[in-house]
């Protein structure tokens, strides 16, 4: 951390286009103590609303570390720009890192060890999704934000493979469908739905009382996203009874809440 590599690009296709190698001049600056993704996440969402914004410190923040900030802060059509990929950026290296993916994988050896690692990559990821789905990521959202969404649904699941039960692996398929259905991926989120709900019907001993709801609340969006308007409403109703038979008071509450946001796709 902290060496300025040999300038260098990467063409968009490739792996690595989600950093940056330029030189620059901005001193970096330490990793606060007991460092957090989800924090470090929030700051990069604040400093892009700011930029958008043109708060002065954040202008400032951005010029300095972003290797094209100079040029993107010079205009309002320029700030308006900004994605969030470009505030992780200038984040990371406002901290010494090279890009993002380069700060979460330290920040996570820092945290955790071995098959810790992959749970915590797993949380990780799926509190930044849920983040960013709740945030309003649309399909009209920039690429790299739609992009963001989907790639973190995927890296979380991935994780949960690794360390996970299979609690973990069904609310990782939730995570996909509403991924996919947030950036505009109707047909993907109905696969990862319908694999939501096997897992949680093949194996119900091992899930919680609210898993049947989230599960039966993705595969209802999905329907009605791709024009199943009567299914959809099945599954709608299947998910707002089980939510009524979740025990605990403060799991129903969740349930009831998140089956009250939009979107329904024309059946609420």
């Amino acid at each position: 951390m902290g060496q300025s590599p040999e300038p260098h690009t990467h063409a968009p296709e490739d792996p690595g286009y989600d950093h940056d190698h330029t030189l620059h001049a901005a001193e970096p600056v330490p990793l606060p103590g007991d460092p957090s993704l989800r924090q470090l996440g929030m700051q990069a969402k604040d400093l892009r609303r700011g930029v958008h914004r043109g708060v002065p410190a954040d202008l400032a923040l951005f010029t300095a570390h972003h290797p094209r900030g100079t040029q993107l802060a010079a205009s309002d059509e320029g700030r308006r720009k900004v994605t969030l990929r470009d505030a992780q950026l200038a984040i990371a290296r406002r901290y010494g890192f090279e890009g993002w993916q380069a700060l979460a994988q330290s920040v996570g050896r820092v945290r955790v060890e071995e098959r810790d690692m992959h749970r915590w990559f797993g949380v990780e990821f799926n509190n930044e999704v849920w983040d960013m789905i709740h945030s309003g990521v649309t399909p009209e959202s920039p690429q790299s934000d739609r992009d963001l969404v989907l790639y973190g649904a995927y890296a979380s699941a991935r994780h949960w493979h690794e360390c996970g039960t299979v609690a973990n692996a069904a609310r990782a398929e939730h995570l996909i469908a509403r991924a996919a259905l947030a950036v505009g991926l109707p047909d993907v989120a109905l696969r990862h739905a319908r694999s939501c709900v096997a897992l949680v019907e093949g194996h119900a001993s091992e899930m919680a009382d609210w898993d049947g709801v989230f599960a039966r609340e993705a595969l209802a969006r999905a329907l009605a996203a791709t024009g199943r308007v009567e299914a959809a409403r099945e599954q709608r109703e299947t998910a707002l009874r089980l939510a009524g038979e979740v025990v605990d008071p403060e799991d129903r509450t969740i349930c009831e809440a998140e089956l009250s946001r939009p979107p329904w796709f024309g059946i609420d």
